[in-house]
């Protein structure tokens, strides 16, 4: 465990070996702290709604350094569905939209809605992605690592295909951004839910634009959040938006980066290097204590025999089931001692 590991761990108390951060991550002593400060201010009258700016304006700068863009090119909300619809809507009737069978609905749901205006998706299996890509493919929509078992896209695979197809991907970083390194410049749009791997209250999401984007890309949920000077586009025409990315920002939920900002800052003192190697590392201890092959992500999906949700539970171990099948996600706050009880507790039901 290195040094700046070890520092961050110190923030966290969960009192069970937490293995579910796919699910909902676990907030820092820092974020926690914040909400309570800014809560007593809320509760005592004296809360400013221009002081909330600040906490968001840093998470912002925060994120775009720890996907690798400038701060004009994120954008904030609070669901990832609502910037992939952003995308889905700015679609040319007859586009084709390419997809992953069983990816996460967020990323489905936008892209299934404008088929009534002759919008087609085509899904595909992962492995098989980047193949599928044709002059035809508009867009491809696909999340880095996939919500129900973890896998990993092939990003490299899929920018040549696109790149060489002229095609544009929108890529989900909800279940990577925090632990797998992500240089979101690639892509045309990226978009990043905050209240897992970020380990930020719900209601925080992160939209990055490639700058040549911006101006074709149609604002069409602006409200006053998005304006050039935010607190005199309150009332009354003309239009009169951000002129980079900051057109597609929806009004925030206060709170909630409130708690985000203290969070993306811990995890950029640990740096995305050691997230990756560390939570990886733990995901292939788990993996090598239960005989399955070492793997590439921070989750691991098994399939089960017996009553192991019992089992877990009295391990005191934290978990969920996704697509019939186990998951189990290593973090920031977790050790190998939380790897090891997990496989002891499963000792003997792992199936594969």
């Amino acid at each position: 465990m290195t040094e700046s590991i070890a520092a961050a761990r110190v923030e966290f108390a969960p009192e069970v070996a937490y293995l579910d951060t796919a699910s909902l991550g676990l907030p820092p002593r820092r974020s926690i702290e914040a909400l309570r400060a800014a809560q007593d201010l809320w509760c005592a009258g004296r809360a400013d709604a221009r002081t909330y700016d600040e906490p968001l304006t840093d998470a912002r700068a925060t994120y775009a350094a720890l996907v690798g863009v400038e701060q004009s090119a994120v954008a904030v909300g609070s669901q990832v569905s609502v910037f992939a619809g952003l995308v889905a809507a700015g679609l040319p009737a007859g586009a084709e939209v390419l997809t992953t069978s069983g990816e996460f609905t967020s990323m489905v749901f936008p892209f299934l809605a404008q088929t009534v205006r002759g919008v087609r998706v085509r899904e595909v299996p992962l492995e098989h992605l980047a193949d599928e890509i044709t002059r035809r493919t508009t867009l491809v929509a696909v999340s880095a690592v996939q919500s129900a078992d973890g896998r990993l896209a092939d990003l490299d695979a899929l920018c040549d295909a696109a790149a060489t197809n002229h095609a544009r991907v929108l890529l989900d970083t909800t279940q990577a951004t925090g632990w797998l390194p992500v240089d979101a410049g690639r892509f045309a749009f990226t978009v990043g839910g905050g209240y897992k791997w970020l380990l930020a209250p719900r209601g925080t999401c992160f939209f990055t634009v490639q700058p040549d984007l911006v101006d074709g890309l149609l604002p069409h949920a602006a409200g006053w959040y998005a304006g050039e000077d935010r607190w005199s586009s309150i009332y009354g025409g003309p239009l009169r938006l951000a002129g980079d990315a900051r057109r597609f920002d929806v009004s925030p939920a206060w709170l909630s980066w409130v708690g985000q900002a203290p969070s993306l800052e811990l995890l950029a003192e640990v740096g995305v290097g050691a997230l990756h190697e560390h939570a990886v590392g733990l995901a292939n201890r788990f993996r090598a204590a239960v005989d399955l092959p070492a793997g590439d992500s921070a989750i691991v999906s098994v399939a089960t025999s017996g009553d192991v949700g019992g089992q877990l539970l009295r391990a005191g171990v934290a978990a969920s089931v996704r697509a019939g099948r186990l998951r189990l996600a290593f973090h920031v706050y977790n050790s190998a001692d939380d790897a090891d009880r997990a496989a002891e507790a499963l000792a003997g039901h792992v199936a594969g």
